[in-house]
């Protein structure tokens, strides 16, 4: 049989009752009131009495079995939840650094990403990260707390200094094309212009719009005066440098989410994340199958019982045939 137990130590505890029942069985370590010459004793044991060892044995075995808490696994309880499906697609370029937004515009939208997994608990959603090079921080998950430690280990540097967005996109995409949701969305958030890559971002969000997935856009901070740290002078102060390449491209960004049927913002103040994130609360979910937790048969009871029921029985007899403890 296909068993699992809960507490294997627990099983110590029938063992060592085995062995002191043993022990007052065999009349180990009593002294005897009587002394019989030893040419008087029996030198075998009587059969009843091999009988009741045996029985009062197998008693404590089932005992002991009982008490490591055997179960076993019928299967997964399943369920289903309504979900959408969201990647979201965060630029690492150096340039947000800049401090148009506070403390930065990385650590902004670190915070808004984790604000947008608060609000959407039953939602699948997972985040790719970008500068010239993209990667794939972490797959579609319904594990809060996961998504808010990876985004807390989010750095720049890694990636490059480039801005890659269209391969970024359509690394998004492509983790996308396996989902069975209604809503397929991805929410990308940069503050510069798309200046590497394979593939340029309308040809990124013609994929998109082919198999049905909506990019909302998210230009961080959009001040084009505004400056990044570039190290430190001969006096320790600080040094800043005007963004190279520009600021956001608004235009580009419109047309990405207007070809895919999504919306395009600004992220200069602090509304405009909360207007996208009530856009895609009001889209239809879709229902998906869900494994939970698994469904055990608990098998200690019946062990536990018969144990109990044969050691007592093993006991009485042993009163009544054996005459012993009377």
């Amino acid at each position: 049989m296909n068993f699992e137990f809960q507490h294997i130590n627990y099983s110590l505890w029938g063992i060592l009752g085995l062995v002191f029942w043993i022990i007052s069985y065999m009349y180990w370590f009593r002294k005897p009131q009587l002394f019989i010459p030893p040419k008087y004793k029996k030198k075998e044991l009587p059969i009843f009495r091999s009988i009741f060892f045996v029985l009062g044995v197998v008693s404590w075995l089932y005992i002991s079995f009982a008490l490591a808490g055997p179960r076993r696994p019928m299967g997964m309880d399943k369920n289903t939840i309504d979900v959408n499906d969201i990647y979201i697609v965060l630029d690492l370029s150096r340039s947000m650094l800049a401090e148009d937004l506070k403390p930065n515009r990385v650590e902004a939208a670190k915070q808004k990403i984790k604000d947008f997994v608060a609000l959407f608990p039953k939602d699948r959603i997972g985040i790719v990260i970008f500068a010239e090079k993209v990667f794939t921080l972490l797959p579609l998950s319904t594990d809060l707390e996961l998504i808010k430690k990876m985004v807390d280990q989010i750095k720049l540097g890694p990636l490059g200094d480039g801005t890659n967005i269209g391969d970024a996109l359509a690394l998004g995409v492509g983790r996308l094309l396996q989902s069975q949701a209604k809503s397929k969305i991805i929410l990308l958030l940069t503050d510069g212009v798309s200046n590497v890559g394979t593939l340029t971002p309308m040809q990124a969000a013609e994929m998109a719009a082919s198999n049905n997935i909506k990019i909302y856009t998210i230009g961080i901070g959009g001040d084009k005066d505004a400056k990044i740290p570039v190290g430190t002078d001969m006096f320790g102060a600080q040094r800043y440098q005007i963004i190279p390449g520009g600021s956001v491209d608004v235009k580009g960004l419109r047309e990405i989410a207007e070809m895919t049927k999504g919306k395009a913002y600004m992220a200069n103040n602090n509304k405009a994340l909360q207007n996208v994130l009530d856009e895609i609360n009001r889209m239809e979910r879709t229902q998906i199958e869900h494994s939970g937790r698994i469904i055990y048969q608990e098998l200690y009871f019946k062990y536990l019982l018969i144990g109990i029921l044969l050691l007592i029985a093993t006991e009485l007899s042993r009163r009544i045939f054996l005459r012993e403890g009377v």
